[in-house]
């Protein structure tokens, strides 16, 4: 069984839409002001940019949760941005279809705040 990662992302609704698009597969190519793709290392810092910055953008921010395969994401150092749990990878947009990739299994929503 090969190992993997799980990896946490806050969202909005267009960025919900667009993973919803992809069957749950993938995530979509980031704009041109976003250099970087930003998963978090766990549940509780997500949740926490969902409600200080998602809720206040669109009204709504969703937890997503993903497995990676472990080999992909030893690429990447775990950044400390903050506290303790202020964790998070800084992936280069140019790797995000590498990523999209590597993940295992589908991308789930795990919580919804409004």
């Amino acid at each position: 069984m090969e190992e993997v990662v799980t990896l946490y992302r806050p969202i909005g609704p267009k960025e919900l839409e667009l993973v919803r698009q992809s069957g749950f597969t993938a995530w979509p190519p980031r704009l041109p002001e976003q250099p970087i793709f930003y998963p978090v290392t766990n549940e509780e810092y997500a949740k926490q940019i969902a409600i200080q910055w998602n809720i206040k953008d669109s009204g709504v921010g969703y937890v997503t949760r993903f497995q990676v395969q472990k080999a992909f994401m030893e690429r990447y150092p775990i950044q400390k941005v903050g506290g303790a749990i202020h964790t998070e990878w800084w992936i280069p947009a140019e790797d995000l279809a590498e990523l999209n990739a590597h993940i295992v299994g589908l991308i789930e929503v795990i919580a919804e705040y409004r």
